[in-house]
């Protein structure tokens, strides 16, 4: 089997499209299918740019071109749908890669109950997430408002330790006010948005206000995430491969 071909065949079993994450601990596992360079994670990403077989559908999301008309729409939203519907879309995207990004790393994932039956990929977050309700470390207020955040990571002692919210289209200024609350923890704190309102983002957090957090709030741009989902998982699948 050539790799391209194991690229599509990971692909139909997962309903014509696929993550570069996902991708990076599957195609590796193919039966028939030698990956003899010292790079087969860069020759993964290579693959499914080959537009014979495959186009992009968001940044790291890749399908198949013969199933682009079966693609479930929070996949590849149909033309002429609604743009707030869109914008769910993205935002959910996103916010599952996180709550997958906080598995890799062994923390305890957390959304809000409004988001759980949102479809990441095929699945609620409800099914990724690893928190199904949230536990009280501390006063109500305080765990209040950390529910109502995108995604939080817990650590083993079931405290906050990162704390993420996805700025589609909306102002920053009340996610930055959430943190501001949550600041006697020991957590990080994470926008994350599209790269050109990274500047945005400093105007909003150069305010006096904010100055006790500025520090500890930190910006990811999608493309950052993604990345960053990328190569956690091709770790897990070199981890995988060594037993480790």
């Amino acid at each position: 089997m050539k790799q391209y071909e194991a690229v599509i065949k990971i692909m139909e079993e997962n309903g014509g499209f696929a993550t570069l994450g996902f991708l990076n601990q599957n195609v590796l596992r193919v039966e028939g299918c030698e990956w003899k360079t010292k790079t087969p994670f860069a020759s993964i990403r290579r693959i499914v740019q080959d537009e014979r077989y495959f186009f992009k559908v968001r940044p790291g999301l890749w399908a198949l071109k013969s199933a682009k008309g079966k693609l479930p729409p929070e996949i590849l939203p149909a033309k002429g749908q609604p743009k707030a519907q869109q914008e769910e879309y993205s935002h959910t995207y996103y916010q599952g890669l996180i709550v997958e990004l906080g598995n890799f790393n062994k923390y305890k994932t957390f959304v809000p109950n409004q988001d759980k039956n949102r479809l990441y990929l095929g699945k609620k977050l409800s099914e990724i997430a690893t928190v199904p309700n949230i536990n009280k470390f501390s006063y109500d207020h305080i765990v209040r408002t950390t529910q109502t955040i995108d995604v939080t990571w817990f650590n083993g002692r079931s405290m906050p330790a990162s704390l993420f919210e996805i700025e589609h289209s909306t102002p920053m200024h009340s996610s930055l006010l959430k943190f501001f609350e949550l600041q006697d923890f020991h957590a990080n704190f994470r926008i994350v948005a599209d790269a050109v309102r990274k500047k945005e983002f400093h105007a909003k957090l150069s305010l006096e206000a904010f100055k006790p957090i500025c520090n500890r709030i930190g910006f990811w741009s999608y493309e950052e995430v993604v990345e960053l989902h990328a190569k956690t998982s091709a770790v897990i699948s070199v981890e995988a491969r060594l037993g480790l």
